[in-house]
Protein backbone atom coordinates (compact mmCIF):
# COMPACT_ATOMS: atom_id res chain seq x y z
CA UNK A 1 0.00 0.00 0.00
CA UNK A 2 1.27 3.45 -0.84
CA UNK A 3 2.45 5.82 1.99
CA UNK A 4 1.53 9.60 1.12
CA UNK A 5 3.85 12.32 2.13
CA UNK A 6 1.09 14.79 2.55
CA UNK A 7 -2.36 15.59 2.27
CA UNK A 8 -2.17 17.10 -1.47
CA UNK A 9 -0.30 13.42 -2.57
CA UNK A 10 -3.33 11.57 -1.49
CA UNK A 11 -5.86 13.95 -2.96
CA UNK A 12 -3.88 13.84 -6.36
CA UNK A 13 -3.95 10.08 -6.25
CA UNK A 14 -7.48 9.95 -5.43
CA UNK A 15 -8.51 12.57 -8.38
CA UNK A 16 -5.79 11.00 -11.11
CA UNK A 17 -7.21 6.97 -10.35
CA UNK A 18 -10.64 8.30 -10.24
CA UNK A 19 -10.43 10.17 -13.73
CA UNK A 20 -8.94 7.36 -15.39
CA UNK A 21 -11.11 4.91 -13.74
CA UNK A 22 -14.22 7.15 -14.83
CA UNK A 23 -12.97 7.17 -18.36
CA UNK A 24 -13.18 3.52 -18.54
CA UNK A 25 -16.77 4.13 -18.56
CA UNK A 26 -17.16 6.63 -21.45
CA UNK A 27 -17.45 3.80 -24.28
CA UNK A 28 -19.73 1.25 -22.53
CA UNK A 29 -23.29 1.98 -23.53
CA UNK A 30 -26.33 1.87 -21.19
CA UNK A 31 -27.38 -1.69 -23.32
CA UNK A 32 -24.12 -3.45 -22.30
CA UNK A 33 -23.83 -2.45 -18.40
CA UNK A 34 -25.04 -5.62 -17.41
CA UNK A 35 -23.38 -7.99 -19.48
CA UNK A 36 -21.29 -10.30 -17.51
CA UNK A 37 -18.72 -11.86 -19.12
CA UNK A 38 -16.62 -14.89 -18.39
CA UNK A 39 -13.01 -14.04 -16.83
CA UNK A 40 -14.48 -10.98 -15.25
CA UNK A 41 -16.73 -10.81 -12.24
CA UNK A 42 -18.20 -7.59 -12.39
CA UNK A 43 -20.44 -5.99 -14.88
CA UNK A 44 -20.00 -2.61 -15.57
CA UNK A 45 -23.12 -1.66 -13.76
CA UNK A 46 -21.45 -3.93 -10.61
CA UNK A 47 -18.11 -2.43 -10.84
CA UNK A 48 -19.38 1.10 -10.60
CA UNK A 49 -21.94 0.20 -7.58
CA UNK A 50 -19.38 -1.39 -6.12
CA UNK A 51 -17.30 1.50 -5.82
CA UNK A 52 -20.63 3.69 -5.09
CA UNK A 53 -21.14 1.34 -1.90
CA UNK A 54 -18.20 1.51 -0.46
CA UNK A 55 -17.22 5.35 -0.55
CA UNK A 56 -20.67 6.01 0.32
CA UNK A 57 -19.77 3.84 3.45
CA UNK A 58 -16.45 5.85 4.48
CA UNK A 59 -17.97 8.78 4.29
CA UNK A 60 -20.93 7.59 6.13
CA UNK A 61 -18.30 6.25 8.73
CA UNK A 62 -17.32 9.49 9.27
CA UNK A 63 -20.25 11.49 9.53
CA UNK A 64 -21.74 9.22 11.89
CA UNK A 65 -18.46 9.41 14.18
CA UNK A 66 -18.68 12.80 14.06
CA UNK A 67 -22.20 12.86 15.00
CA UNK A 68 -21.61 10.66 18.10
CA UNK A 69 -23.55 7.89 17.26
CA UNK A 70 -21.69 4.36 17.24
CA UNK A 71 -20.05 3.62 14.09
CA UNK A 72 -20.17 -0.45 13.26
CA UNK A 73 -17.77 -1.29 9.67
CA UNK A 74 -18.26 -2.52 7.36
CA UNK A 75 -21.91 -2.00 8.22
CA UNK A 76 -25.18 -2.62 10.59
CA UNK A 77 -25.96 -6.17 9.88
CA UNK A 78 -22.82 -7.32 7.82
CA UNK A 79 -19.40 -9.25 8.65
CA UNK A 80 -16.15 -8.21 7.72
CA UNK A 81 -15.92 -12.10 6.93
CA UNK A 82 -19.13 -12.09 4.34
CA UNK A 83 -18.32 -9.24 2.12
CA UNK A 84 -20.59 -10.72 -0.89
CA UNK A 85 -23.90 -10.00 0.89
CA UNK A 86 -22.65 -6.27 1.46
CA UNK A 87 -22.07 -6.04 -2.49
CA UNK A 88 -25.16 -7.62 -3.33
CA UNK A 89 -26.90 -4.87 -1.25
CA UNK A 90 -24.54 -2.55 -3.50
CA UNK A 91 -25.47 -4.08 -6.74
CA UNK A 92 -29.44 -3.78 -5.60
CA UNK A 93 -29.07 -0.20 -4.14
CA UNK A 94 -28.10 1.73 -7.27
CA UNK A 95 -29.64 -0.34 -10.05
CA UNK A 96 -31.96 1.79 -10.52
CA UNK A 97 -29.66 4.34 -11.92
CA UNK A 98 -28.29 4.47 -15.60
CA UNK A 99 -24.74 4.51 -16.30
CA UNK A 100 -24.34 8.21 -16.44
CA UNK A 101 -26.35 8.86 -13.96
CA UNK A 102 -24.31 6.23 -11.75
CA UNK A 103 -20.75 7.60 -12.77
CA UNK A 104 -22.07 11.16 -11.59
CA UNK A 105 -22.84 10.10 -7.98
CA UNK A 106 -19.82 8.88 -7.83
CA UNK A 107 -17.76 12.14 -8.63
CA UNK A 108 -20.04 13.80 -6.32
CA UNK A 109 -19.21 11.17 -3.28
CA UNK A 110 -15.59 11.14 -4.98
CA UNK A 111 -15.51 15.40 -4.64
CA UNK A 112 -16.85 15.22 -0.81
CA UNK A 113 -14.14 12.32 -0.17
CA UNK A 114 -11.56 14.86 -1.50
CA UNK A 115 -13.30 18.21 0.50
CA UNK A 116 -13.42 15.83 3.64
CA UNK A 117 -9.47 14.78 3.25
CA UNK A 118 -8.45 18.36 2.85
CA UNK A 119 -10.50 19.33 5.72
CA UNK A 120 -8.64 17.11 7.96
CA UNK A 121 -5.28 18.45 9.69
CA UNK A 122 -2.46 15.94 8.93
CA UNK A 123 -1.94 14.42 12.05
CA UNK A 124 -6.03 13.06 11.94
CA UNK A 125 -4.87 11.82 8.55
CA UNK A 126 -1.62 10.41 8.79
CA UNK A 127 -1.36 8.83 12.56
CA UNK A 128 -3.59 6.22 13.90
CA UNK A 129 -6.24 6.06 16.22
CA UNK A 130 -7.58 8.68 14.98
CA UNK A 131 -11.22 7.83 14.37
CA UNK A 132 -13.13 4.90 15.98
CA UNK A 133 -14.09 3.43 13.16
CA UNK A 134 -10.52 3.42 11.73
CA UNK A 135 -9.19 1.78 14.68
CA UNK A 136 -8.04 -2.33 13.54
CA UNK A 137 -5.78 -4.48 15.54
CA UNK A 138 -2.88 -3.07 12.62
CA UNK A 139 -4.04 0.65 13.47
CA UNK A 140 -4.39 2.22 10.38
CA UNK A 141 -4.27 5.96 9.72
CA UNK A 142 -7.16 7.32 8.39
CA UNK A 143 -5.39 7.47 5.25
CA UNK A 144 -5.09 3.98 4.64
CA UNK A 145 -8.98 3.91 4.63
CA UNK A 146 -9.15 6.59 2.69
CA UNK A 147 -6.82 4.92 -0.14
CA UNK A 148 -8.47 1.48 -0.06
CA UNK A 149 -11.80 2.72 -0.46
CA UNK A 150 -10.85 4.79 -3.44
CA UNK A 151 -7.73 4.94 -4.77
CA UNK A 152 -6.82 0.92 -4.94
CA UNK A 153 -9.94 0.08 -6.28
CA UNK A 154 -9.64 2.79 -8.42
CA UNK A 155 -6.81 1.19 -10.23
CA UNK A 156 -7.79 -2.79 -9.84
CA UNK A 157 -11.14 -2.08 -11.00
CA UNK A 158 -10.15 0.08 -14.09
CA UNK A 159 -8.18 -3.29 -15.09
CA UNK A 160 -11.62 -5.05 -15.19
CA UNK A 161 -13.28 -3.08 -17.14
CA UNK A 162 -10.51 -2.70 -19.27
CA UNK A 163 -10.61 -6.64 -19.64
CA UNK A 164 -14.37 -6.77 -19.75
CA UNK A 165 -14.38 -4.50 -22.82
CA UNK A 166 -11.44 -6.66 -24.51
CA UNK A 167 -13.49 -9.82 -23.72
CA UNK A 168 -17.26 -8.88 -24.43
Amino acid sequence: MKNYESKQELIDSISRSFNKYLLEFSDISEDEKNKKVIAVDKTPSQNISYQLGWVSLLLEWEKDEKEGQQVITPKKGFKWNNLGVLYQEFYQTYDQYSLDEKKELLSKKVSEVIDWVQSLAEDELFLPNQRKWATTPAKWPVYKWIHINTVAPFTNFRTQIRKWKRLK
